[in-house]
């Protein structure tokens, strides 16, 4: 699983602020930023900070994305789990 950012940088574009806006109004480092543009882990003060400015949570500016396996079902769960071959 991976955690991805678009829904921050499509609130940014709603509010027509930009990245260094963000960076500023929030207090944040330009490390932090690039995390953010790289889906890197942060801080959860630093989301936080996001959320005072934007006014919003968590859930408005990331979301969990879920690795898919070959066969399109979610990768660590075994499909034959519990199932005994005849």
């Amino acid at each position: 699983m991976t955690i991805s950012y678009m829904k921050l940088w499509h609130r940014l574009l709603d509010k027509s602020m930009t990245k260094t806006e963000l960076q500023k109004a929030a207090g944040l480092s330009w490390a932090s930023i690039a995390k953010l543009n790289r889906g890197g882990n942060v801080n959860t003060s630093v989301l936080l900070r996001i959320c005072k400015v934007l006014d919003c949570d968590f859930s408005d500016i990331m979301e969990i994305v879920r690795d898919k396996a070959v066969d399109g079902k979610a990768s660590g769960v075994p499909s034959d789990q519990g199932e005994q071959k005849a």
